[in-house]
């Protein structure tokens, strides 16, 4: 069977970034961005397989989004950070985390698993404004507050603030699959804080619902 292409694949000149060759591949329906923690059940025996290796030789594997018409053009490599549970049969249970961003140049289907060269792409020099920081980080806090949740951005790289503010929420697939396909940290953070703004009205509302069914029956 021929190797599925990513949609929209296309060969690059290696100009920016570094190339890499034959990395393994994990599609699945979620999008990773760098800096955030992804909880994983490995079970199938191709992945058993892959993140075999993976451990043996302190390697990453790549995470990609699984479309209808194939793979997204734009990935995040994952480094396994632990094995929290490992099974009699070979299934475990690991916690990875996204590291680096690369676009596919080639997919190969010679092993059991998808495996790809891949062109791990940098970000431009351009630096968000405080204000923007602010901005998104003011909105994000509302949100979590509204689900009563605490922020904490002590762990946050703040070159990277936008993947961390994006990656701590149940965002929506293809705005995150866009976040991660810009190459700037300036239009990334205008991009999540207009976005966080954009939902904060109806989480507003959800709030107000839940808060107006909860007092239904009780004195006030």
């Amino acid at each position: 069977m021929a190797p599925r292409q990513p949609a929209g694949c296309r060969r690059y000149n290696l100009i920016v970034g570094v190339f890499v060759a034959l990395l393994p591949l994990f599609p699945l329906d979620v999008v990773l961005l760098p800096g955030t923690p992804l909880p994983l059940h490995i079970f199938e025996p191709r992945y058993k397989e892959m993140i075999g290796e993976c451990l043996a030789n302190n390697a990453p594997f790549g995470v990609v989004r699984a479309l209808e018409e194939g793979l997204a053009e734009v990935g995040c490599t994952a480094e396994i950070v632990s094995v929290t549970k490992e099974y009699p049969d070979g299934r475990m249970d690991l916690i990875a985390e996204g590291r680096k961003r690369f676009e596919v140049v080639e997919l190969n289907q010679d092993r059991s698993f998808l495996r790809a060269e891949v062109l791990l792409v940098p970000d431009e020099p351009v630096t968000s404004s405080e204000a923007d920081k602010a901005r998104a980080i003011q909105v994000h806090l509302e949100i979590l507050s509204l689900a009563g949740a605490v922020q904490d951005l002590s762990a946050a790289d703040q070159s990277a603030l936008s993947f961390y503010l994006a990656g701590s929420l149940p965002l929506d697939l293809d705005f995150k699959q866009k976040l991660l396909g810009m190459r700037s940290e300036s239009e990334r953070i205008q991009a999540v804080a207009a976005y966080l703004e954009g939902i904060l009205p109806n989480l507003r509302r959800a709030a107000r619902a839940r808060e107006k069914a909860g007092g239904n029956g009780h004195a006030r």
